[in-house]
């Protein structure tokens, strides 16, 4: 009589999980039979349905921000903890949120399951409420709106920070890099460090005025008086310009830059520090 009423119900239990609807119980004759959480493509989280980002695709984004065992990753968005065992097994530390307990339970599974639960922890918290600071590398997968949402947070992370978003933009603030593969795209970011304003520069034995006006990561302005800079962009704390005949490269530390400028073919040091300072 069970295995009748089981045979009667299979084709309803494969109905709902084609509608991603199974649920986690099935009562059979009485007994409570207990059905491990599976999540379905599609199913509405709280900003977001749950579409997870394919493996190849993964490891794409993780070779273009070039994690290594020295990386903190943040995963926005977790689902399944798929990013976040993934850069777990590159030796990196990783986080990820998640608002559905369900998936964050997964998750932990999951990286018990691929032996790197050591280096892999989940929380159920929001995103947009939640301390990215320690973060080396950003990775998401959410929405446009949404990335707009969190441009703010992300270009207030350290210079270098590497942010790494499957298929969608960060409006005008352009990628450092497009990553395609197949039928799908992800873009890199690399966090510039704040270069606009005014800075006094050393170039030899006399001081000039520098004006930097940025834009993301693109920067434009004058050196002394009138003469233009060009090609302006800062690559994490990595600067760099042109002035007239002068190429200058160099890094930004806060309120001061240095690096070297070559005239000519002839190479020197410079320096500056934002006025006032």
């Amino acid at each position: 009589m069970l295995m009748n009423r089981a045979a009667r119900l299979a084709p309803v239990l494969m109905m709902l999980a084609l509608l991603g609807s199974s649920p986690p119980w099935l009562t059979v004759s009485g007994t409570a039979v207990a059905q491990e959480y599976r999540p379905f493509i599609g199913q509405r989280g709280k900003d977001v349905i749950w579409v997870p980002t394919p493996e190849n695709l993964i490891e794409a984004m993780l070779d273009a921000a070039g994690v290594t065992p020295g990386d903190y990753v943040i995963d926005l968005g977790s689902g399944d903890g798929r990013i976040v065992v993934a850069a777990a097994r590159r030796g990196a530390r990783a986080l990820g949120i998640e608002y559905n307990p369900d998936l964050t339970e997964l998750s932990r599974r999951n990286a018990e399951a691929a032996g790197v639960a050591d280096r892999a922890r989940f929380v159920t918290a929001d995103i947009f409420s939640s301390d990215l600071t320690r973060a080396t590398v950003v990775t998401l997968y959410l929405l446009p709106d949404l990335n707009l949402r969190l441009r703010p947070t992300l270009l207030g992370l350290a210079p270098g920070t590497r942010v790494v978003s499957h298929a969608f933009h960060m409006g005008e603030w352009a990628p450092d890099e497009t990553i395609l593969l197949a039928d799908r795209e992800a873009y890199l970011w690399i966090v510039p460090a704040r270069a606009d304003g005014a800075w006094t520069l050393r170039d030899g034995d006399t001081p000039s005025e520098l004006r930097i006006v940025q834009n993301f990561q693109k920067i434009e302005g004058t050196l002394r008086p009138g003469l233009p800079i060009e090609g302006g962009r800062v690559l994490g704390d990595r600067v760099s310009f042109r002035a007239g005949d002068a190429s200058y490269e160099g890094r930004i530390a806060g309120d001061a830059m240095e690096g070297t400028v070559t005239t000519g073919g002839v190479r020197r040091t410079w320096s500056a520090a934002r006025a006032g300072r």
